[in-house]
Protein backbone atom coordinates (compact mmCIF):
# COMPACT_ATOMS: atom_id res chain seq x y z
CA UNK A 1 0.00 0.00 0.00
CA UNK A 2 2.76 2.47 0.88
CA UNK A 3 4.99 1.52 -2.18
CA UNK A 4 2.66 3.21 -4.91
CA UNK A 5 3.86 5.26 -7.08
CA UNK A 6 1.75 8.05 -7.38
CA UNK A 7 1.19 8.57 -3.85
CA UNK A 8 5.02 9.56 -3.30
CA UNK A 9 4.79 11.84 -6.41
CA UNK A 10 2.15 13.39 -4.83
CA UNK A 11 3.65 13.99 -1.56
CA UNK A 12 7.16 15.29 -3.25
CA UNK A 13 4.77 17.76 -5.44
CA UNK A 14 3.00 18.94 -2.73
CA UNK A 15 6.37 19.10 -0.77
CA UNK A 16 8.12 21.68 -3.07
CA UNK A 17 4.84 23.45 -4.33
CA UNK A 18 3.63 24.31 -1.01
CA UNK A 19 7.31 23.88 0.53
CA UNK A 20 6.35 28.01 1.81
CA UNK A 21 3.23 27.18 3.43
CA UNK A 22 3.85 24.13 5.48
CA UNK A 23 7.00 23.67 8.08
CA UNK A 24 8.21 20.37 9.10
CA UNK A 25 7.97 19.89 12.53
CA UNK A 26 4.77 21.49 12.96
CA UNK A 27 2.60 19.82 15.19
CA UNK A 28 -0.57 17.87 14.19
CA UNK A 29 -3.17 16.57 16.01
CA UNK A 30 -5.43 14.16 13.41
CA UNK A 31 -8.38 12.37 14.62
CA UNK A 32 -10.36 9.61 12.65
CA UNK A 33 -6.60 8.30 11.23
CA UNK A 34 -6.80 4.20 11.10
CA UNK A 35 -8.39 4.16 7.96
CA UNK A 36 -9.51 5.99 4.53
CA UNK A 37 -8.64 9.72 4.16
CA UNK A 38 -7.32 9.63 7.59
CA UNK A 39 -4.76 6.90 7.33
CA UNK A 40 -3.56 9.10 4.53
CA UNK A 41 -3.48 12.05 5.89
CA UNK A 42 -0.90 10.74 8.42
CA UNK A 43 1.33 9.15 5.86
CA UNK A 44 1.39 12.34 4.07
CA UNK A 45 2.35 14.62 7.24
CA UNK A 46 4.65 12.21 8.09
CA UNK A 47 6.35 12.81 4.30
CA UNK A 48 6.10 16.23 5.72
CA UNK A 49 8.18 15.92 8.33
CA UNK A 50 4.94 16.70 10.68
CA UNK A 51 5.10 15.72 14.41
CA UNK A 52 1.87 13.97 14.78
CA UNK A 53 -0.33 13.16 17.22
CA UNK A 54 -3.19 10.33 16.16
CA UNK A 55 -6.22 9.23 17.23
CA UNK A 56 -9.14 6.87 16.30
CA UNK A 57 -11.16 4.29 17.96
CA UNK A 58 -9.28 0.79 17.19
CA UNK A 59 -5.78 0.88 18.66
CA UNK A 60 -4.89 -2.31 16.66
CA UNK A 61 -5.19 -0.32 13.40
CA UNK A 62 -3.92 3.19 15.14
CA UNK A 63 -0.57 1.19 15.85
CA UNK A 64 -0.22 -0.09 12.22
CA UNK A 65 -0.66 3.28 11.08
CA UNK A 66 2.05 4.73 13.47
CA UNK A 67 3.99 1.92 12.24
CA UNK A 68 3.95 3.16 8.88
CA UNK A 69 4.49 6.77 9.73
CA UNK A 70 7.67 6.17 10.94
CA UNK A 71 9.28 4.02 8.43
CA UNK A 72 8.28 7.09 6.20
CA UNK A 73 10.43 9.35 8.12
CA UNK A 74 8.03 10.59 10.87
CA UNK A 75 10.43 11.61 13.78
CA UNK A 76 7.22 12.29 16.59
CA UNK A 77 4.15 10.69 16.39
CA UNK A 78 2.38 8.96 19.32
CA UNK A 79 -1.34 7.79 19.31
CA UNK A 80 -4.11 7.50 21.95
CA UNK A 81 -7.12 5.59 21.18
CA UNK A 82 -10.19 7.45 22.49
CA UNK A 83 -14.15 6.94 21.28
CA UNK A 84 -15.53 10.36 20.13
CA UNK A 85 -18.59 8.83 21.42
CA UNK A 86 -17.73 9.34 25.20
CA UNK A 87 -17.80 12.98 26.15
CA UNK A 88 -14.90 12.60 27.76
CA UNK A 89 -13.08 11.90 25.03
CA UNK A 90 -12.07 14.99 23.33
CA UNK A 91 -10.70 16.90 26.37
CA UNK A 92 -8.73 13.98 27.07
CA UNK A 93 -7.57 13.56 23.19
CA UNK A 94 -6.18 17.02 23.56
CA UNK A 95 -4.52 17.39 26.45
CA UNK A 96 -2.40 14.00 25.12
CA UNK A 97 -1.59 16.50 22.42
CA UNK A 98 -0.37 18.90 24.12
CA UNK A 99 2.00 17.46 26.66
CA UNK A 100 3.52 14.89 23.76
CA UNK A 101 3.89 18.18 21.08
CA UNK A 102 4.19 20.52 23.42
CA UNK A 103 1.25 22.80 21.41
CA UNK A 104 -0.51 22.40 18.29
CA UNK A 105 0.29 24.12 15.13
CA UNK A 106 -2.80 22.07 13.34
CA UNK A 107 -5.96 20.54 14.31
CA UNK A 108 -7.19 18.14 11.69
CA UNK A 109 -11.00 16.99 12.54
CA UNK A 110 -11.75 13.80 9.91
CA UNK A 111 -13.86 11.36 12.39
CA UNK A 112 -16.87 10.02 11.37
CA UNK A 113 -19.47 7.35 13.09
CA UNK A 114 -22.43 5.95 12.00
CA UNK A 115 -24.83 4.50 14.48
CA UNK A 116 -24.08 1.59 16.14
CA UNK A 117 -25.58 -2.01 15.52
CA UNK A 118 -28.65 -2.62 17.79
CA UNK A 119 -30.20 0.92 17.80
CA UNK A 120 -33.01 1.79 15.99
CA UNK A 121 -32.69 4.14 13.04
CA UNK A 122 -33.85 7.61 13.95
CA UNK A 123 -34.42 6.33 17.76
CA UNK A 124 -33.60 8.96 20.48
CA UNK A 125 -30.73 6.98 21.38
CA UNK A 126 -29.26 7.05 18.47
CA UNK A 127 -29.69 10.65 17.15
CA UNK A 128 -27.73 11.68 20.61
CA UNK A 129 -25.29 9.17 19.67
CA UNK A 130 -24.61 10.29 15.84
CA UNK A 131 -24.65 13.67 16.92
CA UNK A 132 -22.02 13.18 19.72
CA UNK A 133 -19.58 11.67 17.34
CA UNK A 134 -19.96 13.84 14.34
CA UNK A 135 -20.62 17.44 15.71
CA UNK A 136 -20.23 17.55 19.53
CA UNK A 137 -17.16 16.12 19.77
CA UNK A 138 -15.55 18.49 16.96
CA UNK A 139 -17.53 21.39 19.07
CA UNK A 140 -15.42 20.16 22.23
CA UNK A 141 -12.03 18.88 20.48
CA UNK A 142 -11.89 22.52 18.90
CA UNK A 143 -12.80 24.26 22.54
CA UNK A 144 -9.99 22.34 23.59
CA UNK A 145 -6.85 22.90 20.99
CA UNK A 146 -8.01 26.92 20.20
CA UNK A 147 -5.73 28.21 23.33
CA UNK A 148 -2.89 26.11 22.02
CA UNK A 149 -3.70 27.17 18.01
CA UNK A 150 -4.18 30.61 18.96
CA UNK A 151 -0.49 31.09 20.20
CA UNK A 152 1.07 29.31 17.25
CA UNK A 153 -1.29 30.94 14.86
CA UNK A 154 -2.07 27.58 13.70
CA UNK A 155 -4.84 26.12 11.24
CA UNK A 156 -8.07 24.28 12.17
CA UNK A 157 -8.72 22.11 9.27
CA UNK A 158 -12.53 20.15 8.91
CA UNK A 159 -12.71 17.48 7.14
CA UNK A 160 -16.85 17.57 6.56
CA UNK A 161 -19.34 16.21 3.43
CA UNK A 162 -21.32 16.79 0.83
CA UNK A 163 -24.31 16.14 2.56
CA UNK A 164 -23.16 19.38 4.91
CA UNK A 165 -24.11 21.09 1.89
CA UNK A 166 -26.60 19.07 -0.36
CA UNK A 167 -29.50 16.98 1.12
CA UNK A 168 -29.46 13.77 -0.06
CA UNK A 169 -31.25 10.69 0.41
CA UNK A 170 -31.44 8.46 3.56
CA UNK A 171 -29.34 9.87 5.56
CA UNK A 172 -31.38 12.48 7.50
CA UNK A 173 -29.70 12.25 10.95
CA UNK A 174 -25.83 12.55 9.52
CA UNK A 175 -27.26 15.39 6.99
CA UNK A 176 -28.29 17.23 9.82
CA UNK A 177 -24.67 17.01 11.89
CA UNK A 178 -22.96 17.69 8.80
CA UNK A 179 -25.50 21.08 7.88
CA UNK A 180 -25.00 21.79 11.63
CA UNK A 181 -21.00 21.86 11.51
CA UNK A 182 -20.92 23.86 8.27
CA UNK A 183 -22.68 26.29 10.46
CA UNK A 184 -21.15 26.18 13.32
CA UNK A 185 -17.21 26.66 11.70
CA UNK A 186 -18.83 29.31 10.04
CA UNK A 187 -19.96 31.65 12.74
CA UNK A 188 -16.59 30.46 14.64
CA UNK A 189 -14.38 31.64 11.54
CA UNK A 190 -16.21 35.42 11.79
CA UNK A 191 -16.08 35.57 15.74
CA UNK A 192 -12.07 34.78 15.82
CA UNK A 193 -11.75 37.31 12.81
CA UNK A 194 -13.40 40.50 14.48
CA UNK A 195 -11.62 39.45 18.06
CA UNK A 196 -8.24 39.35 15.84
CA UNK A 197 -7.35 35.51 16.76
CA UNK A 198 -5.18 34.54 14.29
CA UNK A 199 -6.74 30.88 13.62
CA UNK A 200 -7.24 30.01 10.04
CA UNK A 201 -10.30 27.59 9.79
CA UNK A 202 -10.67 25.80 6.86
CA UNK A 203 -13.70 23.64 6.07
CA UNK A 204 -13.27 20.62 3.31
CA UNK A 205 -15.99 19.19 1.54
CA UNK A 206 -14.82 15.73 0.15
CA UNK A 207 -17.29 12.81 -1.56
CA UNK A 208 -17.66 9.84 -0.31
CA UNK A 209 -14.48 8.94 1.62
CA UNK A 210 -12.32 5.93 1.20
CA UNK A 211 -13.28 4.09 4.24
CA UNK A 212 -15.12 0.40 4.46
CA UNK A 213 -17.85 1.64 6.94
CA UNK A 214 -18.65 4.61 4.38
CA UNK A 215 -18.45 3.10 0.76
CA UNK A 216 -20.10 0.21 2.26
CA UNK A 217 -22.98 1.94 3.92
CA UNK A 218 -24.36 2.84 0.58
CA UNK A 219 -23.16 0.53 -2.17
CA UNK A 220 -25.83 -0.69 -4.38
CA UNK A 221 -28.30 2.65 -3.16
CA UNK A 222 -26.13 5.27 -4.91
CA UNK A 223 -24.28 5.87 -7.80
CA UNK A 224 -22.06 8.50 -5.87
CA UNK A 225 -18.28 7.25 -6.31
CA UNK A 226 -15.89 7.57 -3.54
CA UNK A 227 -13.16 10.35 -3.24
CA UNK A 228 -9.39 8.94 -4.21
CA UNK A 229 -7.93 8.63 -0.57
CA UNK A 230 -4.60 10.36 -1.67
CA UNK A 231 -5.48 12.93 -3.87
CA UNK A 232 -8.34 13.93 -1.22
CA UNK A 233 -5.68 13.31 1.56
CA UNK A 234 -3.04 16.00 -0.50
CA UNK A 235 -6.28 18.51 -1.20
CA UNK A 236 -7.24 18.60 2.51
CA UNK A 237 -3.61 19.01 3.42
CA UNK A 238 -2.98 21.95 0.97
CA UNK A 239 -6.14 23.80 2.10
CA UNK A 240 -4.93 24.03 5.80
CA UNK A 241 -1.27 25.37 4.90
CA UNK A 242 -2.62 27.83 2.66
CA UNK A 243 -5.12 29.09 4.81
CA UNK A 244 -7.98 28.53 2.26
CA UNK A 245 -11.26 28.98 4.15
CA UNK A 246 -12.62 25.68 1.97
CA UNK A 247 -11.90 22.69 -0.06
CA UNK A 248 -13.97 20.71 -2.38
CA UNK A 249 -12.99 17.36 -3.87
CA UNK A 250 -13.54 16.03 -6.42
CA UNK A 251 -13.71 19.76 -7.44
CA UNK A 252 -17.82 19.35 -8.89
CA UNK A 253 -18.39 19.58 -5.55
CA UNK A 254 -18.69 22.99 -5.42
CA UNK A 255 -20.50 23.41 -8.73
CA UNK A 256 -23.03 21.43 -6.90
CA UNK A 257 -23.00 23.79 -3.92
CA UNK A 258 -23.25 26.65 -5.93
CA UNK A 259 -26.33 25.00 -7.83
CA UNK A 260 -28.37 24.02 -4.43
CA UNK A 261 -28.65 27.65 -3.95
CA UNK A 262 -30.77 27.91 -7.78
CA UNK A 263 -32.32 24.25 -7.49
CA UNK A 264 -32.86 24.45 -3.31
CA UNK A 265 -35.80 21.55 -4.10
CA UNK A 266 -34.82 19.42 -6.65
CA UNK A 267 -37.89 17.40 -7.89
CA UNK A 268 -38.28 13.63 -6.80
CA UNK A 269 -37.49 12.58 -10.23
CA UNK A 270 -34.15 14.09 -10.42
CA UNK A 271 -32.90 12.52 -7.14
CA UNK A 272 -34.49 8.88 -8.08
CA UNK A 273 -32.05 8.64 -11.15
CA UNK A 274 -29.19 8.50 -8.23
CA UNK A 275 -31.45 6.39 -6.33
CA UNK A 276 -32.06 2.62 -5.87
CA UNK A 277 -35.12 3.29 -3.81
CA UNK A 278 -36.12 -0.11 -2.97
CA UNK A 279 -32.55 -0.88 -1.67
CA UNK A 280 -32.54 2.09 0.37
CA UNK A 281 -35.57 1.44 1.67
CA UNK A 282 -34.64 -2.01 2.91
Amino acid sequence: MLEEPGRGLGALFFTLYWDDNFDPGSRVLLTGASTGVGEELAYQYARLGAHLVLTATTEALLHKVVGNCRKLGALKVFYIAADMASPEAPQHVVQFALDKLGGLDYLVLNHVGGAPAGLRARSAKATRWLLQVNLLSYVQLTSCALPSLAASRGSLVVVSSVLGHVPAYFSSLYSAAKFALDGFFGFLRRELDVQDVNVAITLCVLGLRERTSATEGVRGIGSARAAAGPKAALAVIRGGATWASGVFYPWRFHLLCVLRGWLPHPPAWFIRQDLNVSIAAA
